[in-house]
This record gives structure tokens, C-alpha cells and sequence, in this order.
């Protein structure tokens, strides 16, 4: 299977690729800018052309169309997308002092950025047993929200949003989407005091991408082992 995964260069993108090139996968790994490998230059070693390293930032349009299109005319299909990359800023900003200018930045990453990628990978998505995965996160549950990460919050909730209505536009056609809180992880955003290893998580991603794990409930936003979070 072709796994498309956005900001896959660290932390959790990057074990997510880890993981499916350990599956047998073909990965299409979107990195901002093409000198920006990261720890993927170690698995590119490791798996050759398993592993495809493409240019993708996900605020640039054009960028995302014109890759869609090069990987459309090689005759490529996508068994699954996997909308990671993400920004958290104004950490425990209050709301009087919030540059709104960074909350817009926000959701050009973490809202329109998955809205790109899909509207423009959505017709290279197999017509049958394909996926769509929103990394979303606890953050985005309006029934548990917290004061403050605004931009990170609201951008996550309404992130849950496009999944409900993704999902009602190709459930006839066979895809899966989901939005998955992936838990609080050692990496760059979630810091070294988070309990879970972002390869956990991977895990259980891979395992909803290949439908080993079939989450049920009314909405589908659940944890990376597929039980349902929180709306």
C-alpha cells in the first residue's frame, strides 16, 4: 500500500513512516522543504525505494497540487493518507494577550493544511478499503476543553469537523476517515515528560490503516487503539 504522510520527519510522521515501511508499506513522506530529512535519511538507508521523500508543505496550494498531479501522471495510487503535520503555539496564552495573527497560522497548518491535502490526493485515494487519518487530539473535545492553547484547540475541533463531513462525502465509495487523538507523546511538541512513545502510537494507526482495528461508535474520533473520544 502507498501511505501519503504529511510532516513525516519527526516525531510522530516519523514513526509513523518507521512503522509502515516495517509492514512492507510504500511510504510517500512529505517533508516542508527537501533539506529537511530528518531522522528519515537513517530509513532511507534502511528500506531504498520503499521510502519516497517528497517536498509537501501543506500551507503551500500549489505545491500540494502540483505533487498530486506528478504522482497522478506516474501512475501512482494512495492506499491512505495521513494528515500529520501540525503547529502548537501561544502555549497558555490567556485571551487578552492572543496574537491572533498566530491563530490564523494555525489553522492555515493544522485546518486548511489537511483540507488541501485531500482535495487534492482525495482522487488518488483507491476506491476501496482506502483511509483518510486526521491526527487530531484530546485538545479538540468540546465536552473536556481547557482554558488556553487556543489556536491548537479550536484548530483540532474544527479539524474533527472536516473528518464528519469528509466521511459522509466518500462512505459510499469504501474510505475510512478518522480523526485520532495519538495520546501524549515524547516528541518535539508533546516534550520528554509524555508517557507514550510516538511507535506505540504508530502502531495502532497502522492498525486502523489496515483495518485490524474497525473503531465503532457514533463519531470517529478516537484514540490511536480505537476507542471513541469525547465530541
Amino acid at each position: 500500500m502507498n501511505i501519503l504522510i504529511t510532516g513525516s520527519n519527526r516525531g510522530l510522521g516519523y514513526g509513523i513512516a518507521a512503522e509502515a515501511l516495517e509492514r512492507g508499506h510504500h511510504v510517500i513522506a512529505g517533508v516542508r522543504s527537501s533539506g529537511d530529512k530528518g531522522k528519515l535519511a537513517e530509513l532511507e538507508t534502511q528500506y531504498g525505494a520503499s521510502l519516497e521523500l517528497v517536498q509537501l508543505d501543506v500551507a503551500d496550494e500549489a505545491g500540494v497540487a502540483a505533487l498530486a498531479s506528478t504522482l497522478q501522471q506516474q501512475g501512482k495510487t494512495i492506499g491512505a493518507i495521513v494528515n500529520n503535520a501540525a503547529i502548537l503555539v501561544e502555549r497558555n496564552t490567556p485571551i487578552e494577550d492572543l496574537n491572533i495573527e498566530e491563530v490564523a497560522r494555525t489553522f492555515d497548518i493544522n485546518l486548511f493544511g489537511p483540507m488541501r491535502v485531500v482535495k487534492h490526493f482525495l482522487p488518488l485515494v483507491t476506491e476501496s478499503g482506502g483511509a483518510v487519518i486526521n491526527i487530531s487530539s484530546e485538545a479538540g473535545s468540546i465536552s473536556n476543553a481547557y482554558p488556553g492553547d487556543y489556536p491548537y484547540g479550536i484548530s483540532k475541533t474544527a479539524l474533527n469537523m472536516f473528518t464528519q463531513q469528509l466521511l459522509s462525502a466518500v462512505k459510499e465509495r469504501g474510505i475510512q476517515v478518522l480523526s485520532v487523538h495519538p495520546g501524549w507523546m515524547k516528541t518535539d511538541m508533546g516534550g520528554e515528560n509524555a508517557p507514550t512513545d510516538p511507535r506505540q502510537s504508530a502502531k495502532g494507526i497502522l492498525d486502523m490503516i489496515e483495518g485490524q482495528i474497525m473503531p465503532k461508535g457514533k463519531f470517529n474520533f478516537v484514540d490511536y487503539s480505537g476507542k471513541e473520544m469525547p465530541i
